[in-house]
């Protein structure tokens, strides 16, 4: 068996059934992707925008794409017409536009607002009280095309595996008040060097590059 495929499975069956791998594909070839579809794996993850859309472009269309990086709001027009799922929500106004755009292709689009749940200053996010004047808004409310569905948050790199268990706990503890009050039900939290951890406290998704395909094969032009 192919290392991509063995790393799956190995993983797969280590972890509870009901917990969604999401293939980390940012910088992966199309026939690393390709070889997770055959085996009948879905879900896959970009940070940049041209990179997903090409990526869309060559792969199967009954691909579900994740972005899980932070975007530009002049670059959500481009991946509304086939986007999953949202991962990286942190402004109302990106809401706003991609509430636009979904109702330009009559679709209603999934979002996940991103929590700061560490001190890393490469770690994007906002606040949990800013968090809350994005549920509270009534401008959110009015909106018909997109829809938040729960939280995502990044533990720290380089943090011991106390701080992580603090930093997952303090997002798994968001996550149940608002699963309460506005029926959330994903939490993505967990990642190749931690995802175990992310599991224990509640995670839904796991978000998986190296672990799943090792070393990133390839430079794709970020920008439009």
């Amino acid at each position: 068996m192919k290392d991509i495929e063995y790393r799956f499975f190995s993983i797969k069956k280590s972890i509870p059934k009901s917990i969604k791998i999401l293939a980390v594909s940012k910088n992966q070839n199309i026939s690393s992707i390709e070889k997770l579809y055959q085996i009948g794996h879905r879900d896959f993850g970009e940070n940049y925008v041209q990179e997903m859309i090409q990526k869309y472009q060559k792969l199967p269309k009954d691909i579900r794409w994740h972005m899980i990086g932070v975007i530009q709001k002049n670059k959500l027009k481009y991946i509304a017409p086939f986007i999953y799922l949202i991962h990286s929500i942190q402004h109302i106004e990106h809401l706003q536009i991609i509430n636009k755009e979904a109702l330009k292709h009559n679709r209603v689009i999934n979002c996940l607002l991103q929590i700061k749940i560490c001190n890393e200053k490469n770690k994007s996010g906002i606040t949990n009280q800013e968090a809350d004047n994005i549920m509270d808004n009534n401008i959110f409310h009015n909106m018909k095309n997109v829809k938040i569905i729960g939280l995502m948050g990044m533990a720290s790199i380089h943090g011991t595996v106390q701080t992580i268990r603090q930093e997952f706990y303090s997002l798994k503890k968001l996550y149940d008040e608002y699963q309460k009050k506005y029926q959330h039900y994903v939490l993505s939290m967990g990642m190749s060097n931690d995802y175990a951890i992310a599991i224990e406290y509640g995670s839904t998704h796991i978000r998986l590059g190296t672990s799943l395909f090792g070393k990133r094969k390839l430079s794709i032009q970020k920008e439009m």
